[in-house]
């Protein structure tokens, strides 16, 4: 049976600690207090009595990397620009689209895909290999979960590091398809702007003019980044692999993630109808704030970095 809310006393003082973030990424990490200290030990108390933790992550976990996130006030995508991310139905019917969207990608992935898991993936990764964690989804594409070792792994949204072809489903890794690019473009340039949340990044529509695409290898195919646009679905059988794993856990902590988008929150909804506990460490309200026992407000590294696997 779940837990009453947990209600979090706000005359505690606030636990001083260094900030897990280095200086020049807190750019993209929203504004946020220290977290208190009697928070950390109700989040210390819900992960000590989980046996088989199901995590949930999402882009509020890989901002501490440098990565920006969508949502985040003041700081995400949608607050610094207009722009807004591609559609599934857009890149699958316009070559024009598809050539900006790949043109923008290329120019954005030697830093997209430079970047590192923080402390908060190692922090899980840790509590993997001491057998508290037991399965873990993501809904972020980066890879930053992978590269930290994590193997119960699930990436729900798919992985940026992958290319999939619309006509054969042939698997490739993006990091050739950069090779490919380099080699049908030897003289096409543009200068990288602020790389987004999916790896691209900010260019003019005349600057990808005689940006050249190419097909799949083996049926010619259209080659697309291996995630979950916007306005596509979830694999189903991902999502029941997903759901089976949630069946074999006895809590549920979501990290960074406000489950704005319905793929993530539908594991909150079978949560609660299996009446499991459920924590959540994020900065400012998430779609699930109702169904949760516990909600801590603080970076996820600096958090994870205090809280024990016991």
């Amino acid at each position: 049976m779940r837990l009453p809310w947990r209600v979090l006393a706000p005359h505690t003082a606030p636990v001083r600690r260094a900030s897990s973030v280095p200086a020049g990424l807190m750019n993209f990490v929203p504004a946020c207090s220290t977290t208190d200290a009697h928070s950390l030990e109700l989040l210390q108390d819900f992960v000590t009595r989980a046996r088989r933790l199901f995590v949930i992550t999402g882009a509020g976990l890989s901002t501490e990397s440098g990565i920006p996130d969508y949502r985040s006030e003041g700081v995400g995508l949608y607050a610094r620009t207009d722009r807004r991310p591609m559609q599934y139905a857009e890149f699958v019917r316009s070559a024009k689209s598809r050539q900006r969207y790949w043109a923008r990608n290329f120019v954005g992935w030697p830093q997209f895909s430079s970047h590192w898991p923080n402390s908060a993936h190692k922090a899980l990764q840790r509590w993997e290999e001491r057998g508290k964690l037991h399965w873990l989804v993501t809904q972020n594409v980066d890879a930053l979960h992978s590269k930290a070792g994590q193997k119960r792994l699930t990436e729900l949204h798919g992985c940026a590091h992958r290319v999939t072809c619309l006509g054969c489903g042939a698997i490739s890794a993006r990091e050739e398809l950069q090779r490919q690019f380099i080699s049908l473009n030897p003289e096409w340039q543009a200068q990288a702007g602020t790389v987004a949340p999916d790896g691209d990044v900010f260019l003019e529509d005349e600057q990808v003019l005689h940006f050249r695409v190419p097909s799949c290898d083996d049926c010619g195919g259209i080659l697309k980044p291996e995630v979950t646009f916007f306005g596509d679905s979830v694999n189903k059988a991902t999502v029941q692999f997903v759901h089976e794993r949630l069946a074999e856990s006895d809590a549920v902590l979501v990290m960074g993630s406000s489950l704005q988008v319905y793929s993530g929150y539908r594991f909150l909804l079978a949560a609660r109808d299996r009446e499991m506990p459920v924590a959540i460490l994020n900065i400012g309200p998430t779609r699930a704030d109702h169904l949760a026992e516990l909600k801590v407000s603080g970076r996820c590294g600096e958090v994870l970095s205090v809280i024990q696997p016991l």
